[in-house]
């Protein structure tokens, strides 16, 4: 292709905006942001600023968008869970390629049914399951590969949501109630499925999962505590005091991740007044959440090999963790401390430094930026669907163990068989 493909961004929340635009703008030779669509006039505001698109071409909404005629090459999707099916079909309908935020639907028949209609319209549909893209996961991957432990028997996989991440995000914010999104386990996890399956190069056999609302709930408020934090009298000494972690969070770090999500644009003033008055300023007692702040999970893979994977909010860091154990030996690796360490039965362990590996962990260890230039690349035909692209087709079966580990969660733990 001898000019820029062109890209309409449905969604310019943090992932359509501050993530994808932005690097999309710093490759302009590859791609050109042409149209967005956003509810919030701010948010669109700053995308037209950002992209320098005209104003004829930025739209109120999605559905308003996508009522045009195909304005671009490539559509990107990065509106709230329950708005992607709708959305998806829609854009494959008028023969957009897109770059698909995850989870594809909270339900199983319309992950099914995109993926088909992608297959059918002959259409490339990546889903942002980032964590194939880093360094970490895909040195991993070629460990495994090349049989240095051997065949995988057992995995065990933790992920360090954190306690204030659980807040921000699962508590307070978007992904709270999952009649509004999705079940936790699928809209955090789903990465993690996916990773799992993709590692092993297996299929998932069955599942069985446990887990529920432990702390976030009126019952566990502390004495004295409000309904929200600015006024609260307990602030001092609570943990989840938005106004504490919000602004002065700001003080050092200014405009990023999640005061951007709390304010477009924030300043001090402007964070003190959306925590007075939006849902980021509640108390994380009396919020209206309903998914789980932890959840173990089994899997039972193809040829009997088992993992152990668990989320939970209760962590003082974040970050994800993972030991495979294989016939030979056995791989650790942290994503915190971004190291894998290869342990070969009777010989010397060997440490990998995964700082060694690349000097990019920006968004998701990197994730995020080889993601994005990684489909820019396949729709403009430069490289071919590699190992690594989370096209739908290889994207539906982590989000069915996800469903089917819910099922088995609100089922008392059943074996669930796929």
């Amino acid at each position: 292709m001898d000019r820029p493909l062109t890209v309409a961004v449905a969604g310019c929340g943090s992932r359509g905006q501050d993530t994808y635009a932005k690097i999309l703008a710093g490759m302009p030779e590859k791609a050109k942001i042409v149209a967005a669509a956003d509810i919030d006039p701010e948010k669109l505001a700053g995308m037209r600023k950002l992209a320098g698109i005209d104003k004829s071409a930025c739209y109120v909404s999605a559905e308003e968008m996508l009522k045009q005629p195909r304005l671009a090459d490539i559509m990107l999707i990065c509106t709230p869970d329950r708005c992607h099916y709708a959305e998806a079909k829609m854009a494959l309908l008028k023969d957009y390629d897109l770059l698909l935020e995850k989870p594809i639907s909270p339900d199983a028949s319309e992950c099914a049914e995109l993926r088909d209609l992608a297959l059918q319209r002959g259409r490339k549909v990546a889903v942002c399951h980032v964590l194939r893209y880093t360094a970490f996961y895909q040195k991993i991957k070629e460990l495994l590969d090349g049989g240095v432990i051997g065949d995988a028997v057992n995995i065990q996989a933790l992920e360090q949501v954190c306690y204030w991440h659980q807040a921000h995000s699962f508590v307070r914010g978007n992904w709270r109630n999952k009649e509004l999104s999705s079940c936790m386990i699928l809209q955090k996890c789903c990465h993690d499925m996916d990773i799992l399956l993709w590692l092993t190069g297996k299929h998932c056999k069955s599942v069985s999962s446990f887990g529920g609302l432990s702390l976030f709930r009126k019952d566990k408020a502390p004495a004295g505590s409000g309904q929200r934090c600015v006024d609260c009298a307990a602030g001092e000494t609570c943990p989840y005091n938005a106004v504490k972690f919000y602004i002065d969070a700001f003080r050092k770090s200014g405009d990023a991740w999640p005061q951007n999500v709390v304010a477009f644009e924030p300043t001090e003033e402007k964070l003190l007044e959306a925590l007075k008055t939006g849902p980021y300023g509640r108390c994380v007692y009396r919020c209206d959440n309903n998914v789980v702040d932890h959840q173990a999970v089994n899997l039972e893979l193809e040829d009997g090999a088992t993992v152990n994977f668990t989320m939970t909010a209760f962590t003082a860091h974040g970050g994800r963790v993972i030991r495979i154990g294989g016939t030979l030996g056995e791989i650790y690796g942290d994503t915190k401390e971004n190291i894998i360490k290869v342990m070969r039965y009777g010989q010397p362990d060997e440490i990998i430094d995964v700082r060694t590996l690349t000097n990019d962990f920006s968004g998701h260890g990197g994730g995020d930026v080889r993601l994005v230039r990684e489909f820019v690349d396949y729709v403009r035909g430069e490289i071919g669907a590699s190992p690594t692209l989370t096209s739908i087709d290889r994207s539906v079966e982590s989000h069915l163990v996800a469903l089917a580990a819910e099922e088995s969660r609100l089922n008392g733990g059943s074996v669930i068989e796929l």
